[in-house]
C-alpha cells in the first residue's frame, strides 16, 4: 500500500541550498558498512527506501567524496549513476510516478573524511583510535548516501563491521553483536524517525555502564581509565531526565546513550537518542553538568522536534539552553531569573546586529541565538506564569514528536496554554528574536533585577 506524502518545503533551503532532493522522501535507510580502523577504508551498501513527491526521471543523493561501484533502483540496474562533488544522480530504467515509493541500492567506498563547511569540519572524523560522526547541519554525506534535509525524517538500521577490539556504537536499540570475517558486526535499528544530521556512527575502545535511577535506560560509554570519573560526572543524567520529563513532557526515546571519546572534543554534540562528549569534558566533580543538561535537553528540542529550517534554530539551542537554566533552579544554584539577567547585561557588551529569527548561515551557531533565544523563552514564561509555560513546552513536545516545528507553531502552543492570542505571545518573543537590539530586562515575579 502507498503510504501517503508527507508535508516537505518544496523550496531549498538558503542556508544549505546544496542540500537535499525536495522531490522526494526517504521513508528508511538500511546501511551496511565495514570499515576499518588502522586504514580509514569504508566499504557500505545503503539502500534507501524512499517516496516520490512528482514523477522523478532522476533521483538525487547528496554524497561526498566517497566511490560509487553500483546502483540499483527498485531491483534493477540504473540506467545511468553519475557523482559530482556533492551529488549522485541516478536515472532509473523507468521514471518513478509520483506518490509511488522506491528503493535506491547505492554500494560504495573509500576513505570518509569531515567536510569543510561554514562551520567547520563536520561529518565523518577519525580520532586517535577511532571514529567520531558529528554532522550538524550537512555532514551526513560524508559517510552515507541520504536525502540530507532536516525536515526529511526516516528510520534507520545499521549494521557496522569494525575491528574486534573496537566497540561501535549507532542510533538506536542494539539488536545484536557476532563475530564476522573481518572482525565484529553491531547491528542497530531506530524506530523513530530521525533526521539524517543526527544519525551517527562512534568508534573506539570503551567500557560500557548502566546508569541506575531512571526508569529511561541510561548507558555510558567511556575510556577505562576514565570509568570512576564519567559515572560521577553522568550520575545525574537520571535526574535532570525525571525533570525534564516534568517540564517538557516524556522522554521522546527509548533509551539514552553517552559516548565519551578518549580524545578531547572542542565541544560536546547532541544526536539522536546519543550525545558526545570529550576526555577533556570528564572532571569527575561534575564540572560540566551545564553541557551534560544542554546536550540531554535537546533529546526533546531539536532531536525529536526538529526545525524545518536552519534559519529557526533557536528553536534548538534557545531551549536548549534554558533547560541549563531550569536545571540550576532545580538543583538550588542561579533562578532563571538572576541567569537571564546576567546573561542580558553580557549580550550590551557585544554587538547588537544579528536577527536571531534570521541570523545567516553563518552565525546561526552564535552564541547570541543560544543566550537571546533563551531569554525569548524567559519572557513568555514570566508574562504567561509557570503553569501555562509548561503546558505550552509539553504540547510543543506531544503535537510535534518526531516531526518538524516552525515559530509560528511555539506561539500557538503557548497561546493555546495561557487562553491568549498568537499574536500576544509573538510580541512577547519578537524583542529577542525578530530584532537586534537588546531590549529591557525581563521582569520578575520577585523583582530581584531590572
Amino acid at each position: 500500500m502507498i503510504r501517503t506524502v508527507k508535508p516537505t518545503i518544496r523550496d531549498a533551503d538558503p542556508y544549505t541550498p546544496h542540500s537535499g532532493d525536495r522531490r522526494w522522501s526517504a521513508r528508511h535507510y538500511d546501511l551496511r558498512l565495514e570499515y576499518r580502523v588502522a586504514t580509514n577504508r569504508l566499504d557500505g551498501t545503503a539502500t534507501v527506501t524512499g517516496q516520490a513527491h512528482e514523477d522523478l526521471d532522476r533521483i538525487v543523493l547528496d554524497l561526498h567524496g566517497l566511490t560509487v561501484d553500483r546502483v540499483d533502483v527498485d531491483g534493477k540496474r540504473a540506467k545511468k549513476a553519475s557523482t559530482a562533488t556533492h551529488k549522485l544522480t541516478v536515472t532509473p530504467v523507468a521514471p518513478v510516478a509520483a506518490g509511488a515509493e522506491f528503493t535506491v541500492r547505492v554500494r560504495y567506498r573509500g576513505s570518509p573524511h569531515p567536510l569543510r563547511s561554514p562551520w567547520g569540519q563536520i561529518g565523518w572524523e577519525e580520532l586517535t583510535d577511532g571514529v567520531i560522526v558529528a554532522a550538524q547541519p550537512t555532514g551526513a554525506p560524508s559517510w552515507f548516501p541520504c536525502n540530507d534535509r532536516p525536515d526529511d525524517k526516516a528510520t534507520y538500521r545499521f549494521e557496522i563491521t569494525a575491528e574486534a577490539a573496537y566497540d561501535v556504537v549507532a542510533n538506536g536499540d542494539l539488536l545484536g553483536r557476532e563475530r564476522a570475517r573481518a572482525g565484529t558486526t553491531w547491528t542497530y535499528a531506530t524506530k523513530d524517525p530521525m533526521a539524517t544530521y543526527l544519525a551517527t556512527v562512534q568508534i573506539g575502545r570503551y567500557r560500557t555502564t548502566k546508569l541506575r535511577g531512571s526508569d529511561v535506560p541510561v548507558t555510558l560509554h567511556h575510556p577505562a581509565d576514565l570509568a570512576a570519573a564519567a559515572k560521577t560526572d553522568f550520575g545525574r543524567v537520571p535526574d535532570m531526565l525525571a525533570l525534564y520529563a516534568d517540564r517538557f513532557g516524556p522522554y521522546p526515546f527509548p533509551a539514552y546513550g553517552v559516548v565519551v571519546t578518549d580524545d578531547d572534543l572542542e565541544i560536546p554534540l547532541e544526536a539522536h537518542g546519543l550525545a558526545v562528549f570529550g576526555r577533556n569534558h570528564v572532571d569527575g566533580a561534575h564540572g560540566t553538568d551545564r553541557l551534560i543538561a544542554h546536550e540531554l535537553a535537546h533529546q526533546w528540542f531539536g532531536n525529536s522536534v526538529t526545525v524545518a529550517r536552519w534559519r529557526d534554530i533557536w528553536l534548538h539551542e534557545g531551549f536548549a539552553c534554558y533547560a541549563e537554566w531550569l536545571w540550576s533552579e532545580h538543583r538550588g544554584g542561579d533562578s532563571a531569573d538572576v541567569l537571564a539577567a546576567r546573561y542580558r547585561d553580557g549580550l550590551l557588551e557585544q554587538p547588537e546586529d544579528l536577527v536571531v529569527a534570521d541570523p545567516g548561515a553563518e552565525d546561526m551557531f552564535d552564541d547570541r541565538v543560544y543566550k537571546r533565544g533563551a531569554l525569548a523563552l524567559h519572557a513568555v514564561r514570566r508574562s504567561l506564569g509557570d503553569e501555562a509555560f509548561f503546558a505550552g513546552l509539553r504540547t510543543i513536545t506531544e503535537r510535534h514528536r518526531h516531526a518538524s516545528v516552525a515559530p509560528e507553531d511555539v506561539h500557538e502552543a503557548f497561546a493555546g496554554a495561557a487562553g491568549t492570542s498568537v499574536e500576544a505571545v509573538h510580541a512577547l518573543t519578537a524583542p529577542w528574536i525578530d530584532e537586534p537590539g537588546v531590549p529591557p530586562a525581563v521582569g520578575s515575579r520577585a523583582g530581584d533585577y531590572r
